[in-house]
C-alpha cells in the first residue's frame, strides 16, 4: 500500500486539512513524554481510606455490641455445623498460605494460578462452604441478621490485612 495515497485516504475520510495532519503529528511526537510525566505525578492510593477505615470500624462494632466472640465460644461444642465451618475455613486458609508464602515468596511463583489452576478453585470452594456452614451454625442466635453481621466481619479482617500488606 502506498503511503501517500493511504494519507489521502485519511485526509478524504475525515476531511483534515494538511495542517491539521502535520499539528497531529507534532502533537503525537510529545504524547509519550507527558504520559510519563503524569504517571510519575500519580501517588498510590492510602492504603487507609474511608471505604476501609468504614469497614474496620464496622467490624468492631460488630464484635462488640453483638458479643461476637462469646457467641462463638458458647456455640463451638454444641454445633457440628460450626465445626465442619471450621476445618473448611482452616483448609481454605491452608491453600492460600501455600500458595502466597510458599509458591510465591519462597519459590517466586508470582503467577501460581497458571502452573496450578485447581488451587484456586478449591480455596473458593471451601471458602464458600465455611461461610454456610457458619451460617447454619449462627442462624438460631442471630437469625435473619446472621448473613450480615458474618459478611462484616469478614470485610473488616479482609480491610485490616490490606493495611499490613
Amino acid at each position: 500500500m502506498d503511503a501517500p495515497w493511504a494519507r489521502e485516504q485519511l485526509r478524504r475520510r475525515y476531511l483534515l486539512s494538511p495542517e491539521a495532519e502535520v499539528r497531529l503529528d507534532t502533537e503525537g511526537d510529545v504524547g509519550p513524554e507527558t504520559s510519563t510525566d503524569v504517571e510519575k505525578k500519580e501517588k498510590p492510593l492510602p492504603r487507609l481510606n474511608i471505604h476501609s477505615g468504614f469497614w474496620i470500624l464496622a467490624s468492631i462494632v460488630v464484635t462488640y455490641y453483638v458479643d461476637f466472640f462469646k457467641t462463638l465460644k458458647e456455640n463451638f461444642h454444641t454445633s457440628s455445623w460450626f465445626l465442619f465451618g471450621g476445618a473448611f475455613l482452616l483448609v481454605s486458609l491452608s491453600v492460600a498460605f501455600y500458595c502466597i508464602v510458599y509458591l510465591e515468596w519462597y519459590r517466586g511463583i508470582e503467577e501460581y494460578d497458571v502452573k496450578y489452576p485447581v488451587l484456586v478453585p478449591i480455596t473458593t470452594a471451601t471458602f464458600i462452604a465455611a461461610g454456610i456452614c457458619f451460617n447454619v451454625a449462627l442462624w438460631n442466635v442471630w437469625s435473619f441478621f446472621t448473613p450480615l453481621l458474618l459478611f462484616t466481619q469478614f470485610m473488616g479482617v479482609v480491610m485490616f490485612i490490606s493495611l499490613l500488606g
